[in-house]
């Protein structure tokens, strides 16, 4: 059977997706399978980008036959079905976000919605034969929830909450002063009660009506139904201060939520929305979202960067601290990668396209602590369930506490305010909100400083942290072998050269010389050493490549031999005792050692190693002052290098000549071991030991795709001292969501006692139920001011 393939970059068929994951996509290849000559349509991904390869007959169809099918079948699945994001104003607890989940996801022609209550946002799938955006946005309206307007009608959609609060809490005020001093007549205290009411219970009554026809009884349900109570006692000023404070303290918690999202708000606003491109050797201004790839785009100097691409013109110090939290600007030159949303520093800039405005790294970022936010943290997951059964319990309890007293000869007012204090104290707002506020503050305070967090559960479990692995190369050491030692044969530099000062800096340019015609990584390791210092290297002749063993080649009339001690005796070159000493000394300390002879004479020797990264001791020794004494260094190096290694970066354990499945063995077994264990790597061939740890964190996050993609936590820099800042966040992250708990189990355990016994009203319940709740937003919002190594005032 004749077969052909073709592959098409998915962005192409489907714009709008947002990865491969979506279930367009497995619309779009039944759709195109479905075609006579076509034999299977899958997803493939081909240099980081989501392809489609279609495997089809020759025979019956021509390529632009297939190309074109597959057009037209993307063209349909895009007529037909569509994606909506919604921001929405008012969701005042995670209560509501299920609400609206529950309520949107019944409509017909709705395929799927995710309502993420951290971030304010509907995402939904549609019909667009069934449903449309509008009939959403009316649902949701419906419901009691408001969609940002623009202009004048926004801010008042944004304060109306606060407003009418306010309003509900002037009006209890003026009734109570005018019935106390001033005498005002029984109905016009009891009107300006009944405006208090509507005022204060306007959202919250519509919230709770909505709830209850979704089959789900939430916190505003209680409020409501002990002002009502309230009302029907005839104490309408408790009822009406039960609302006004009730409503303030949603708005004052909508607030300050608010402060969490808008920095990341901020950070999404960082990329610019133009850019200066060359097109057609004419200069344009262009939205960024016209770009395409490979454009050139020109960035003056101080100006954002904006696009992801490669330097093609000029030098230029960038400040890349948005996208990777680096402290310090980076150094850019032609071939080097910059990122959208980076300052230019000095220098003019021409930089090629090499991924679309949807698709940069800063984009994805966002979009990834988006669904961040959105994920449950198992103390979430936790509480949601509490709730699920306290709230009826609750009701339970008030409906008990309002009949069974009065069967004893209690009286029946007593009983009945008793419970509707009941409904009050035990209202569980603070339980509700004290987690998902941590996780939002948490996971946007990480973005902000270049550490990519992928959901609440990881960052509750870096606070959990035994015990970390690290892969040893490109993660504790650069990943490339550097020149570390030049050691020259007195002897031999005597004998042949007596005029010359410098022999170390003749030695290396000859080395260097015959090492650039290598491609070998230890020869460009000596190339560069001389870049370093700037010498200047002699035309070299013929070289013969004495496979796995060095290199043979002439440099102005000399014979220059390179290679192992081995290679030496067995060519029969000498060389001396203490040479072969130090040559020893340097392979104990985990180096490679090139010995270098000239016309048959050791001239000299040069050692190489992967080096410790600078950072990489002060790291260790900050993860044991947190408490994380036991480190382990994973590695396919011999024992000899490993140790070597480990004792500069002051790892606590080596486990090395492992192979890929052998790192993965160690990590289940250190997890066996230990219970919380994270591993460090690049993120590339650390994938499975990244995916087995109970936190896998990549390095170097804004540089690979597959860091992103791989990790629970990526380093978005390449650079390892953003780990005690990552993990001192997890322990600050899950020390605040501790005493959230601890805060609001407290009080609504001291309350419920207190009201049962009668000790306390309505007023005072409601003052110190919201009073808990206020507390623990404004405590979780204490992470925005997380540094590293301590919670600042924010």
């Amino acid at each position: 059977m004749a077969e052909s393939t073709l592959p098409i970059q998915l962005p192409v068929l489907l714009p709008d997706i947002e990865d491969e994951r979506d279930p367009c996509v497995q619309r779009l290849q039944e759709q195109i399978a479905s075609q006579k000559g076509i034999y299977r349509a899958h997803v493939d991904r081909q240099d980081g980008e989501a392809t489609l390869c279609l495997h089809y007959d020759p025979n019956l169809l021509s390529l632009e036959k297939v190309q074109r099918l597959a057009e037209r079948a993307g063209a349909r699945v895009m007529q037909r079905y569509h994606h909506a994001t919604i921001s929405i104003e008012g969701m005042d607890c995670s209560d509501c976000a299920l609400v609206i989940e529950h309520s949107v996801g019944r409509m017909d022609g709705v395929l799927h919605c995710n309502v993420n209550f951290a971030a304010g946002v509907l995402r939904a799938e549609l019909d667009g034969q069934k449903t449309n955006r509008r009939a959403i946005e009316g649902r949701i309206r419906s419901l009691g929830y408001a969609i940002p307007a623009e202009g004048l009608a926004r801010h008042y959609s944004e304060y109306r909450e606060l407003i009418f609060s306010l309003a509900a809490g002037l009006l209890v005020l003026v009734s109570w002063l005018g019935a106390r001093f001033f005498a005002f007549p029984a109905p016009l205290s009891l009107g300006l009660y009944l405006a208090a009411y509507v005022l204060g219970g306007w959202d919250i009554s519509r919230h709770a009506w909505h709830a209850l026809r979704e089959r789900h009884f939430d916190t505003d349900l209680l409020m409501v139904l002990a002002a009502l109570g309230a009302a029907l006692l005839g104490d309408f000023a408790e009822g009406a201060l039960l609302l006004f404070l009730f409503s303030l303290g949603h708005a004052l918690e909508e607030r300050a939520l608010d402060r969490a999202r808008a920095a990341m708000r901020a950070l999404a606003d960082l990329a610019p929305k133009t850019a200066l491109v060359r097109r057609d050797g004419a200069e344009l201004e262009l939205p960024v979202g016209q770009l395409r790839l490979e454009d050139v785009a020109i960035v003056k100097p101080g100006v954002r960067i904006p696009v992801d691409g490669l330097v093609l013109v000029g030098r230029s110090g960038v400040d890349q601290s948005p996208v990777t939290g680096e402290s310090v600007p980076v150094d850019k030159q032609p071939g080097n990668q910059v990122f959208a949303g980076s300052v230019n520093g000095e220098g003019a800039l021409e930089v090629q396209v090499t991924r679309l405005a949807k698709d940069s790294t800063l984009a994805r970022v966002m979009q990834m602590v988006e669904e961040a936010q959105a994920q449950q943290s198992p103390t979430q997951q936790l509480t949601e369930r509490f709730e699920r059964v306290f709230v009826p319990v609750v009701l339970a309890v008030a409906v008990l506490l309002i009949i069974v007293p009065p069967l004893f000869g209690a009286p029946f007012s007593v009983s009945f305010l008793r419970a509707m204090t009941l409904l009050v104290a035990a209202s569980p707002c603070a339980l509700a909100l004290g987690t998902p506020a941590t996780i939002l503050t948490g996971v946007a305070q990480a973005a902000r400083n270049g550490v990519l967090i992928k959901g609440g559960a990881h960052l509750e479990n870096l606070g959990r942290l035994k015990a970390i692995a690290f892969d040893k190369t490109g993660t504790i050491t650069h990943g490339r072998p550097e020149v570390t030692d030049i050691i020259t044969d007195a002897s031999y530099w005597s004998r042949n050269q007596p005029a010359r000062e410098d022999t170390q800096a003749a030695f290396l340019r000859l080395v260097a010389a015959v090492e650039s015609r290598s491609g070998h990584p230890l020869g460009q390791a000596v190339v560069r050493a001389g870049q370093a210092q700037t010498i200047s290297l002699p035309t070299v002749g013929e070289v013969e490549s004495l496979t796995g063993r060095g290199l043979r080649a002439t440099v102005e009339g000399q014979e220059l031999l390179i290679g192992s001690p081995k290679l030496m005796d067995e060519t029969g070159v000498g060389v001396s005792e203490a040479l072969r000493q130090q040559v020893e000394a340097l392979q104990a300390d985990g180096k490679t050692v090139m010995v270098v002879a000239i016309d048959e004479q050791v001239a000299g020797l040069l050692a190489l190693a992967d080096t410790l990264r600078p950072d990489a001791r002060a790291t260790m020794a900050a993860l044991k002052t947190m408490g994380l004494a036991k480190t382990i260094m994973l590695t396919g190096d011999n024992q000899r290098v490993a140790a070597a290694i480990a004792q500069l970066a002051g790892v606590s354990d080596v486990r090395a000549d492992l192979m890929p499945e052998d790192k993965l063995a160690a990590i289940r077994t250190l997890v066996a071991n230990y219970g919380q264990v994270a591993m460090v790597g690049d993120g590339v061939n650390d994938a499975p030991a990244l995916a087995n740890a109970t936190v896998g964190i990549a390095m170097g996050g804004a540089g690979t795709d597959v860091a992103l993609e791989t990790a629970d936590v990526a380093l978005m820099a390449d650079d390892l001292s953003k780990l005690p800042f990552a993990i001192g966040l997890g322990c600050a992250a899950r020390a605040i969501i501790v005493q959230n708990l601890v805060i609001a189990l407290g009080v609504i355990a001291v309350l419920s006692v207190t009201s049962l016994l009668g000790l306390v009203g309505i007023g005072i319940a409601i003052v110190f139920h919201e009073g808990s709740t206020i507390v623990v937003v404004l405590n979780a919002l204490r992470l925005l001011g997380f540094q590293g190594g301590s919670l600042q005032s924010t």
